[in-house]
């Protein structure tokens, strides 16, 4: 498939997502029942379709480096790679956690078209976000990315402040560069702007029951996101451990994340088989108690 019909396959899976939530608006609620890692979910109207539960990299990510990067290209390969077996097909990780060659490493033993590839940028001029995408895409080595995400938008005008990076983004989704683009992030502020603004395809948030590094208390986290899933736009929780304090509660924090009706999917970054096993192996029960 040549990228001029990437684009239009994209476009059409979207528009055709976007008439059956028309037609039905109760599908733009998380259907309930059982829930496995590995169901394939579609990602608000983009018509992209991934696992329900992501392989996060960023776990204390700054600088460049993360516990999952530190792990080494084939250490974390190798689990990104074991996180595929059990049908995990959505990678997320960022330029700041220093992973995008631990990817490649694992993206080149899977194939590319098996995975669903999301990756953020700091990046706030247009110029930036060129740069951005080829290095990004190198590093990655692929010559497109599924989703890119502005990251941890802060200040309620980042709309403004970020218009050269978001239309470099609108003009690469068109290109086939990228399938989709969004935001991450880390106010309340930042979060309900991102729900008003129609550019906004996907919103990484951050949610947990014990409002652990997030935005503001569950309940008002939760009725923005719910106003973003009413408007179309993909929703991906993040920080569902509370970066590590629920670590000792680990029924506690994903049955509260897989029976949220506001989520499409949702990241961990785990650092062992073990850790994943434990989360995959227990979400089909916790999302029936």
């Amino acid at each position: 498939m040549d990228r001029r019909e990437f684009v239009a396959s994209t476009l059409l899976g979207a528009g055709s997502v976007w008439a059956g939530l028309s037609r039905n608006p109760s599908l733009l609620a998380a259907s309930a029942g059982k829930k496995e890692a590995s169901d394939r979910v579609v990602l608000g109207t983009t018509g992209i379709k991934l696992s329900r539960l992501a392989m996060g990299s960023g776990t204390n990510g700054v600088n460049h480096s993360s516990d999952q990067s530190r792990l080494g290209i084939k250490g974390f390969s190798d689990l990104l790679c074991d996180a595929f077996d059990h049908g995990i097909n959505f990678w997320e990780t960022a330029d700041q956690y220093g992973a995008h060659e631990h990817l490649n490493a694992g993206i080149r033993r899977v194939g590319r078209d098996k995975l669903v590839i999301l990756t953020k940028t700091h990046a706030g001029t247009a110029d930036q976000m060129r740069a951005d995408l080829d290095r990004f895409r190198k590093e990655l080595g692929t010559d497109y990315i599924d989703i890119v995400l502005l990251h941890c938008m802060m200040d309620q005008k980042w709309p403004e402040e970020r218009k050269g990076a978001m239309a470099v983004l609108s003009e690469a989704r068109e290109e086939g560069i990228i399938r989709a683009h969004g935001v991450s992030c880390h106010t309340l502020e930042a979060l309900r702007v991102a729900a008003n603004t129609p550019w906004v395809q996907v919103d990484l948030a951050r949610i947990n029951p014990i409002q652990a590094y997030m935005d503001s208390d569950p309940a008002t986290v939760i009725s923005v996101l719910r106003e973003m899933k009413k408007a179309g736009k993909g929703v991906i929780g993040m920080k569902i451990m509370g970066q590590g304090k629920l670590s000792h509660d680990v029924n506690r924090a994903i049955e509260h994340a897989v029976k949220l009706d506001c989520l499409d999917a949702f990241t961990i970054g785990f650092t062992s088989s073990k850790q994943m096993d434990e989360v995959v192996s227990k979400m089909p029960a916790l999302s029936l108690t």
